[in-house]
């Protein structure tokens, strides 16, 4: 799996992901690949057309701006986006609750279509597809 970390994810957190997966996964933070406050749009479409990329992401703008969304909606990009309650909690809250639910997310890419969003919980062993 290719993975994008946005940024409002800390960087920590992706190189955290890189170093656990060196051999598995690609794991990237958005600031590392693009510059600083690059527009959704513009990044979106960058990673759609090279393909084959999931996104991490703690910002629900994606779902929820008209733009973005159809951006992503019309995209082969999947999105795993904190809850709006993990979106409050610690970087170790949130690796917590990445980490009890990375296999499930690895099995859940192959069976989606591209423009997929779900939600990661706070609690529980699914995703909400937003």
């Amino acid at each position: 799996m290719k993975v994008m970390v946005d940024e409002n994810l800390p960087p920590a957190l992706a190189r955290a992901l890189a170093a656990l997966f060196v051999d598995k996964h690609q794991v990237v933070h958005l600031r590392d690949r693009f510059e600083a406050a690059v527009s959704d749009v513009r990044w979106i479409s960058e990673l759609n057309r090279e393909g084959g990329w999931v996104v991490l992401s703690a910002d629900r703008r994606i779902a929820k701006n008209k733009a973005e969304q159809q951006v992503f909606r019309s995209s082969k990009l999947i999105a795993f986006i904190f809850a709006p309650g993990l979106q409050k909690s610690s970087v170790m809250k949130k690796m917590e609750r990445l980490m009890a639910m990375w296999e499930t997310m690895e099995k859940q890419v192959p069976l989606v279509s591209g423009g997929a969003m779900f939600e990661i919980q706070m609690k529980g062993n699914k995703f909400r597809q937003i």
